[in-house]
């Protein structure tokens, strides 16, 4: 039993707090049900990278050399090199989304552009903190709200916090349905979350469907070229969706596609919640900064529909402007249920989803962005 009390002396306090992080991403998993694709795999990978000389990590053995470890491994090919993981996710995304409530009222792409106003305010108050303008720069992204763009963005501007950035995006994803009703209550009246908007949808054709994911790739290149690999991968998905010759595809790319990556993605993220990386007091104020991110993007869609009503005929209820984070379709389910709780007949999902799917575009747009700026 020697060996087993030698590897029971080898584990560091750091270890045992990742041991205890692990474990509560596998409860809020499986006990809350709160992202369990992304957190259970978060969390049972934090526990496997943080066993005594692991053999998911790289390990010289005497007599043998050096061992691959496969989550290193995958790290390193689907990640680190090629970035490969989050971006085949966005194909699976760009194929779950109908553009066509976007479509079908142009003027929800404000929202989408509103909402991202914590990205930047929180890379500044990152950098006044004595962050790296890089690290300050991947934290500020939590704020949209977008895993995969978070993700992306840390590791192709080298941060050192790629895996306390993703445990943060993805959390406060999982808890749009805590955070937002908060943030949104804090800059509304009951009055004005029980305002009532009219929905009256118009047609959308079969060939603006399929230009609009190919216009707003192109677009996008021209004006922030850095973004055209988030855009265009998450445009691409959409088109298989749209062009209607590619079904079986399409239905590939929601389902299969998207939850082997998503499987693959959780667990290979966990390389970076190594212990002598990840508990760190850098991680606690990381942690704040994103829900500080978090909260004002939603704060900020508010403020802006606000504004917005000083100045249009048909005025919108504030709450939709919230919507404009990439949360999909999460907070638009929590804009319709904050709508109903302050009037039992005021309906806005439709409305929120629009808002919502704007938000999708922006948040990597503005990943793309960063990246052009910092890189």
């Amino acid at each position: 039993m020697s060996f087993l009390w030698e590897g029971l002396l080898a584990i560091t306090w750091q270890q045992a707090v990742m041991y205890v992080v692990g474990g509560i991403l596998i409860y809020l998993a499986i006990g809350k049900q709160y992202e369990p694709a992304l957190l259970l795999p978060m969390g049972f990978g934090a526990i496997l990278v943080n066993l005594p000389a692991s053999g998911v990590l790289n390990q010289m053995t005497q007599g043998v050399g050096q061992t691959h470890g496969i989550i290193q491994w995958l790290f390193e090919n689907g990640i680190e090199i090629s970035e490969a993981f989050p971006l085949l996710l966005f194909i699976g995304i760009g194929a779950m989304i109908d553009f066509g409530p976007l479509l079908s009222n142009p003027k929800m792409f404000l929202f989408g552009a509103a909402a991202q106003l914590g990205i930047f305010l929180t890379i500044i108050l990152a950098t006044a903190l004595h962050f790296d303008i890089r690290d300050a720069a991947s934290i500020g992204i939590i704020g949209a709200a977008d895993g995969p763009t978070s993700i992306l963005v840390s590791q192709v501007l080298k941060s050192r916090y790629v895996g306390a950035i993703a445990v943060a995006a993805y959390s406060y994803m999982a808890l749009v349905p805590i955070i937002q009703p908060f943030a949104i209550k804090l800059v509304t009246t009951k009055k004005e979350r029980a305002m009532r908007m009219p929905y009256s949808p118009g047609q959308v054709s079969r060939r603006t469907r399929i230009l609009f994911p190919i216009v707003v790739s192109f677009v996008a290149g021209i004006v922030a070229p850095a973004s055209v690999s988030l855009v265009g991968f998450l445009m691409f998905g959409n088109l298989i969706r749209e062009c209607g010759v590619l079904n079986n595809l399409s239905e590939t790319a929601q389902h299969e596609l998207a939850n082997l990556v998503t499987l693959l993605l959780g667990i290979t993220i966990s390389f970076s919640m190594r212990a002598e990386q990840f508990v760190t007091k850098e991680t606690l104020l990381i942690l704040c900064l994103g829900l500080f991110a978090f909260v004002l993007d939603s704060v900020g869609g508010v403020l802006f529909a606000k504004l917005l009503n000083l100045f249009c005929k048909n005025k919108v209820n504030p709450m939709v402007g919230a919507a404009g984070i990439s949360a999909f379709p999460m907070s638009a389910r929590v804009i319709e249920k904050l709508g109903v709780e302050a009037d039992h007949q005021n309906h806005l999902l439709m409305h929120a989803v629009g808002a919502n799917v704007a938000g999708q575009i922006a948040s990597v747009v503005a990943g793309g962005v960063i990246l052009g700026f910092f890189m």
